[in-house]
């Protein structure tokens, strides 16, 4: 089994331009940018046969090329990640089994989330896509609760049945629970991790759908998937104590550092 994994960066972000050339300081106070650190978690992960990251922007092709990854430049009418790993996979002529799509904002996903995700992939038999999910604990919870309240986008959660598949991803909390939780109790909402894997027959008919109506309102691409009655498998990953946040608003930057800072990543 061969495995691509792709990360997509454009500059041009509607809550935070530039986002993937935003310096991001370590344990030492050095800063690297948030696309080196997620070249750099992608670059740990043993299963993978190659890594590039794919975008249509000059300044970040030349950073990260800078810092040794190998970069596929891809269109400017790609509108979301997915789009941009079908194109990468078409522009290097495909002979990969799975493809990854690990987000250039998410630079503290762990190895195991990736390996846990095309291991689960590959064993189904009927999913095209899967995505690794985080249940919420009450802090992590009331973290969510708190963005929202605040007009902010902290994350997206993921509701699931019980044979993993998913029914629904929202930025908004989901499900709805009036239950008070302790900080370290286990709640029934899931944060999902905006990480992908891809059959590459997926890929290939993803792009040739229309922009459906619910992935259009939440801003979500896996939602046209579910849209197109495609299978997402939910695969329940463990943290393993180490922290988790992507980047989406300027204000995620204090976290993440504090977090690099905390798991003492340089």
């Amino acid at each position: 089994m061969r495995v691509l994994i792709c990360i997509p960066a454009r500059y041009q972000s509607t809550r935070f331009p530039g986002k993937p050339l935003v310096p991001l300081r370590g344990v030492s106070g050095a800063p690297k940018s948030l696309i080196e650190r997620s070249w750099a978690a992608a670059m740990q992960v043993s299963i993978a046969d190659r890594v590039v990251v794919s975008t249509d922007d000059e300044r970040i092709s030349a950073a990260a090329q800078a810092f040794g990854a190998e970069v596929v430049v891809t269109s400017s009418n790609c509108r979301n990640g997915t789009e941009r790993c079908a194109e990468t996979l078409d522009k290097i002529g495909g002979g990969f089994d799975i493809v990854v799509n690990l987000q250039g904002d998410a630079p503290l996903t762990p190895d195991w989330f990736i390996e846990s995700l095309v291991e689960a992939l590959a064993a189904h038999p009927t999913a095209e896509v899967a995505t690794p999910v985080l249940r919420c604990d009450g802090q992590a919870l009331d973290g969510f609760i708190a963005d929202r309240r605040a007009g902010r986008v902290g994350g997206t959660t993921a509701v699931f049945g019980r044979d993993g598949l998913a029914l629904y991803f929202s930025k908004e909390v989901i499900p709805y629970t009036e239950e008070k939780y302790a900080k370290d109790d286990k709640t029934a909402v899931f944060h999902h991790v905006g990480v992908y894997a891809y059959k590459p027959s997926a890929l290939a008919a993803f792009v040739h759908w229309p922009l459906g109506t619910l992935e259009s309102l939440e801003g979500l691409e896996q939602l046209r998937f579910l849209e197109n009655d495609r299978r997402v498998l939910c695969v329940e990953v463990d943290a393993r104590g180490r922290q988790f946040w992507e980047l989406n608003n300027p204000e995620d930057i204090p976290r993440i550092e504090s977090m690099l800072a905390d798991m003492a990543i340089e």
